[in-house]
């Protein structure tokens, strides 16, 4: 019996509605599988993306954590011996929001029911922003890192923290028989849900590389941008940081 592939990834305001259902209905397990099926890499991952955020620079600030799903990063950044500052977690599946609300009690973060490519928030809100594995899923990223060019004050940095195809051949080729063969199955098992882990393997094959998404950063305004791999290229970490405002003439 083969797996149901689900439906194929839309455009626009239906593939959005397709991803906020389908991470709606796997909030109840998000968490479990994102550790079982990394084998608990993604808290390294996490750590890393945190410390290129360069928060130490101020400590007291606002900073948004972006498709925040439970909240994991957001928390891995209030956390932080030192910290003193606040941190919005904004996500358009409000169960996912719902679900890690018990982790966030007592906390510097915060629930915000959002989406991403349009932000609840006014220019220049905040000392530095977030993402870690949210982008891929947006039905347009690049207006989304407009948007979180916009919210940012210059100077700010966003992190984004992402899958992405190993480069080299071996590790490659266990990759992709991990992620269309094994992380389905398990994800499906666990879940309960027929389609969402053959989402992710197809989501990842089809978001652009690390170049191309440099490039994207670069578009929407982000002054500079750098990469690197991790864990020999099974996930890349973009740090890109917002230029000084342009004076308007009269």
């Amino acid at each position: 019996m083969t797996a149901s592939r689900g439906p194929e990834p839309a455009g626009g305001n239906e593939r959005a509605a397709q991803v906020r259902t389908l991470f709606s209905e796997i909030a109840h397990r998000y968490d479990l599988l994102n550790h079982l099926l990394s084998f608990n890499i993604d808290r390294r991952w996490r750590r890393r993306a945190v410390t290129a955020l360069g928060w130490e620079d101020e400590p007291g600030g606002s900073y948004l954590d972006a498709c925040a799903g439970t909240f994991d990063l957001g928390l891995e950044l209030a956390g932080r011996p030192g910290f003193r500052g606040h941190v919005t977690g904004a996500d358009f599946a409000f169960p996912m929001l719902a679900r890690g609300l018990p982790k966030i009690r007592g906390t510097a973060v915060a629930p915000v029911c959002g989406d991403t490519q349009r932000l609840p928030f006014a220019h220049g809100s905040f000392a530095g922003a977030l993402v870690g594995f949210g982008i891929r899923n947006l039905s347009d990223p690049a207006s989304g890192f407009e948007e979180l060019n916009r919210v940012l004050r210059p100077g700010g940095r966003l992190v984004i923290l992402e899958f992405t195809v190993p480069p080299g051949r071996m590790l490659r080729a266990f990759y992709t028989l991990y992620f269309n063969r094994v992380l389905p199955l398990v994800g499906r098992l666990v879940s309960g849900h027929p389609w969402a882990y053959s989402y992710l393997p197809r989501s990842v094959r089809d978001f652009p590389g690390p170049e191309e998404l440099a490039r994207l950063l670069r578009r929407a305004g982000f002054a500079r941008v750098e990469w690197s791999l991790v864990s020999g290229g099974i996930a890349a970490i973009h740090v890109a940081e917002k230029g000084p405002s342009r004076s308007r003439g009269r």
